[in-house]
């Protein structure tokens, strides 16, 4: 029995990790890296062809991405996940693909001008759908013999629809090991999903560490946070701007829209009109409504009952064709327009940020994330212009962010969902989160649970029998393109300036976690500015 990491180890996305055991290759998620990448990655040890199994924890793309390019490469396997996150998969691997195959032909269209050679699309669409019939769906709750010696069990872990943990039971002669996979655990008191449900028992957990080194902020109230960004655009008679993921923040918005309505917080505006304008958005609202008797919370269960659809209203209007997306900027009623990407780095949201954001009277709200260097956070951070289409757009319209909505678990939703394993696992292994904050939460986990944990390096492999490190993983740092300039800077000068970006980024995560921890407890915020103040004294000295 093996167990090896691959991706995800100090760094956030790539979600990737690989079991051999009773004479199969099996891998838990097969993520994409999205955005910044900071270290090499292993690659799967066998070919593709010869692993045997997935068990998939969610459908978002930095856990499922790469299933495509696994089936490309050889892989006809089966892939166990539950089913939401199957049929959230069959729209989100294929939209995917499509930004695949549209990325190679711009590119292409440059490298023919230039006299390239052609770029090929890491997955075509062909391939996203041929993959689709590998999944086999789950119920949570149940455990299922995937094959001799090998059983699993879906636990909901309230990140997404059809989100899980994955506990895993191994057998090979008179040795059982049983392993659980955290995947994302989820935020508490999100709309529409369940909270996380734990789970009490394993020899190895693999866990997340996302938020492990901060606390989110008290949730305010939503609804009328949301009610009121929209009766202050309304009343200057501009159109409200949503960028949103497709997938569980679109939702969740329309979620709290029709409470607004149903409550009638929006005065003078009533009859308003609210675009959701992405098709993958409008397909995956279809899933949630599919999968509400498995996944939906209390509250929106008690809607169901009452024969409400908790995501449907009067005045929603969905766009699914091009020419739906371009009418929407000719209707001029104040409206809310809720579009992705949620960062505005491609789709039909740049065309209404390019129609709205130098209108005084409209508001651009903010409801995720935002990572460095995207369009969305170039305008959060006070951008007072930006390039779209071509053209440059003066902001002047309202930027607004709807704080504290956040699909996964802090610190201390972190360390209650570990802490409910009794008695403790033998080992906790730390994953998926920036360098710095998987290697500070590992360690407070030794120090102050006193758990026997460790944050992985891509490489690293251990045996499950006996506990064993078999290889160390290795912290291989992603060399970027050089420029000529660069290239001409000595081995120390690069170093010089490796250790200057990682102070950068550790000063960033500091004033982060300062920002973070202002307007909390008196002794929360106490216990940090002395730990601050010994730091600092610890370096004068």
């Amino acid at each position: 029995m093996k167990l090896m990491f691959l991706g995800a180890t100090h760094e956030v996305t790539g979600s990737c990790h690989y079991i051999e055991a009773c004479g199969k290759s099996i891998l838990l998620d097969c993520g994409m890296e999205q955005g910044h990448d900071t270290y090499e990655n292993q690659e799967i040890p066998v070919p593709a062809s010869d692993v045997d199994y997935v068990f998939l924890s969610h459908a978002h793309i930095d856990h499922s991405g790469l299933l495509p390019l696994l089936y490309k490469n050889g892989f006809r396997g089966e892939i166990y996940a539950t089913e939401a996150t199957t049929d959230l998969c069959r729209i989100m691997l294929l939209d995917s693909a499509h930004i695949q195959e549209f990325e190679a032909q711009w590119r292409n269209r440059k490298a023919k001008r230039a006299g390239k050679a052609p770029f090929e699309p890491l997955y075509t669409t062909e391939e996203a759908s041929a993959v689709a019939g590998h999944f086999v769906p789950c119920d949570y709750e149940k455990e299922i013999s995937v094959t001799n010696g090998i059983s699993i069990r879906f636990t909901d872990v309230g990140h997404l629809l059809g989100s899980s943990s994955i506990e895993i039971w191994l057998t090979e002669g008179q040795t059982t090991k049983k392993v659980v996979f955290s995947g994302d655990i989820g935020n508490l008191n999100q709309p529409i999903i369940h909270d996380p449900r734990y789970t009490k028992e394993a020899d190895y957990v693999i866990m997340e560490s996302t938020y492990g080194d901060r606390l989110h902020n008290p949730p305010p109230d939503y609804v009328a946070e949301l009610a009121k960004h929209i009766q202050e655009t309304f009343d200057r008679g501009g159109n409200l701007v949503i960028p949103a993921f497709a997938v569980g923040r679109t939702q969740e918005m329309l979620y709290f829209i029709r409470e607004i309505k149903e409550r009638k917080l929006v005065k003078n505006h009533e009859n308003f009109k609210v675009y959701v304008d992405s098709p993958l958005a409008i397909e995956a609202t279809k899933v949630f409504k599919e999968n509400r008797m498995d996944c939906y919370d209390t509250k929106a269960m008690e809607l169901v009952k009452k024969g409400i659809n908790p995501l449907e209203f009067n005045g929603l209007i969905t766009a699914v064709t091009p020419e739906d997306s371009q009418a929407i900027n000719f209707d001029r009623d104040p409206k809310v327009i809720i579009s992705a990407s949620g960062m505005c780095e491609a789709g039909r949201i740049r065309h209404h940020l390019k129609h709205n954001l130098w209108r005084k009277e409209s508001t651009v709200l903010f409801v995720g994330y935002q990572a460095i260097g995207t369009l969305g956070r170039i305008i959060v951070e006070g951008a007072e212009e930006v390039r779209l289409f071509g053209e440059t757009i003066s902001v002047n319209a309202h930027v607004e962010q709807l704080a504290g909505v956040s699909g996964h678990a802090d610190k201390n939703g972190l360390l209650r969902w570990i802490n409910n394993f009794d008695p403790k696992p033998t080992k906790v292994f730390v994953v998926h989160g920036d360098d710095l904050v998987t290697q500070a939460f590992a360690q407070n986990l030794i120090d102050e649970y006193e758990y026997q944990a460790v944050a992985p390096f891509s490489g690293a492999c251990y045996d499950l029998a006996s506990g064993a490190l078999l290889t160390e993983g290795v912290k291989i740092p992603v060399k970027p393109k050089e420029t000529p300039q660069q290239k001409a800077v000595s081995t120390g000068g690069k170093r010089a300036i490796y250790l200057s970006e990682q102070l950068d980024l550790a000063g960033q995560r500091l004033i982060r976690l300062i920002n973070q921890n202002k307007g909390g407890a008196n002794r929360d915020m106490e216990k940090l500015l002395k730990q601050l103040q010994d730091f600092s004294n610890k370096i004068d000295s």
